[in-house]
C-alpha cells in the first residue's frame, strides 16, 4: 500500500486568490467556500508550484527536497 501525501493548506491563512489551483496541473487542489482545499480523489505529483505561488504561506508540502552538490 502506498501512502499518499498531499499538500497541507492552512485555511486560516488562505486568502482565496486561487493561484495554487491555477498552477496545479494534476487538479489536486480546488476552491471550496472561498478557500483552497485538497481534492481527495486526485494524486499530487509533488511539483511544489502551489507552494511557490502562495503569497500568504497557507500552502505547504509536507516534505523537504534536498539536493547534493558534487
Amino acid at each position: 500500500m502506498t501512502l499518499l501525501q498531499m499538500p497541507v493548506i492552512d485555511q486560516k491563512k488562505c486568502d482565496g486568490c486561487g493561484l495554487c489551483v491555477n498552477v496545479c496541473h494534476c487538479s489536486a487542489l480546488r476552491m471550496y467556500g472561498g478557500v483552497a482545499v485538497v481534492a481527495e480523489t486526485k494524486e499530487c505529483t509533488w511539483c511544489t508550484y502551489c507552494e511557490a505561488v502562495c503569497a500568504t504561506g497557507a500552502l505547504t508540502c509536507p516534505f523537504e527536497i534536498v539536493t547534493e552538490g558534487k
